[in-house]
């Protein structure tokens, strides 16, 4: 079991690195607000399937709330932020912002759980928060100031979402949770699809629907399976150190499947912002 939660959550990782380079590709073609109904929709369908299934209890009405903050951060916030930052920055651009997200994920814990970390924790927080400032002030020609502002807003929503849905995870399952907070979603998101349906399907190149359909099926529903399977089975504070190998394996996609450029300055803050967010989190309580 224990070696299982760490391939789990290693597995859950390098799904989600592979989100940002399938978004930056479907959203050549598709409209960011259908790439981000669509996909919901699909993973909710397919999570009401596996749910009726395996006949699983609906959730408490007090869970409901922390589901929809999670379906606020993971299911809508991220997907959709993400989207509309890719149409003006590269994936690789992007992923130096996905450095921080264990730290983000981290802070909602403290103010959630209401942990008293140590001051070293804010030295190390302010350092990756300067790091990756600085780069997206100094690399603006590779940039734009809409493209990271998106990414940042994105990334404290998914640290956001992350931490409710981790802790309803010792509740209801780890699976449960991205499943019915998919489901809470699909009211708002079917309609949203289907309002910003493409008007000539056939015009949408197959690459950009493979990354519709990679983001619909692994980012959204698989990913998590295996990510909250992790959690449950080795504990939040653990696996989710493996964060911190995503943007490496999401800059080594972008430039094997996308041909992106990826930088010696991108490299070195993302080191840097990998090394601050470790360092607080070690020091978180």
């Amino acid at each position: 079991m224990r070696v299982n939660g760490w391939l789990s959550g290693f597995a859950g990782v390098v799904i989600f690195a592979g989100s940002l380079p399938a978004t930056r590709v479907a959203v050549a073609d598709l409209n960011p607000l259908f790439l981000t109904g669509g996909r919901a929709t699909v993973a909710a369908v397919l999570g009401l399937l596996l749910l009726r299934l395996l006949r699983q209890s609906r959730p408490k009405k007090h869970d409901i709330g922390k589901l929809i903050i999670t379906a606020a951060g993971v299911v809508v916030g991220f997907p959709l932020l993400t989207a509309l930052a890719l149409q003006h920055v590269t994936s690789a651009h992007s992923i130096v912002f996905v450095g921080l997200l264990p730290l983000c994920t981290a802070l909602f814990a403290v103010l959630r759980g209401g942990e008293r970390p140590r001051p070293v924790f804010w030295l190390f927080s302010l350092s990756g928060a300067l790091f990756v400032g600085g780069f997206a002030l100094f690399n603006s020609s590779e940039g734009s100031l809409t493209g990271d502002s998106l990414m940042v807003a994105a990334v404290i929503l998914c640290g956001m979402g992350y931490a409710e849905g981790a802790t309803l995870s010792r509740r209801l399952g780890g699976w449960q949770v991205i499943c019915w907070a998919l489901i809470l979603s699909l009211p708002v998101m079917l309609p949203l699809t289907l309002f910003t349906l493409p008007d000539d399907i056939t015009q949408v190149s197959a690459t950009a629907w493979g990354g519709f359909i990679y983001v619909s099926v692994f980012s959204m529903l698989v990913g998590f399976i295996f990510w909250y399977h992790g959690l449950a089975q080795q504990g939040i504070a653990a696996v989710g150190q493996l964060q911190l190998l995503q943007p490496f394996i999401g800059m080594a996609l972008a430039a094997l499947l996308l041909h992106e450029a990826v930088t010696w300055p991108m490299l070195l803050v993302t080191c840097a912002a990998v090394g601050c967010v470790f360092g607080a989190r070690k020091y978180a309580v």
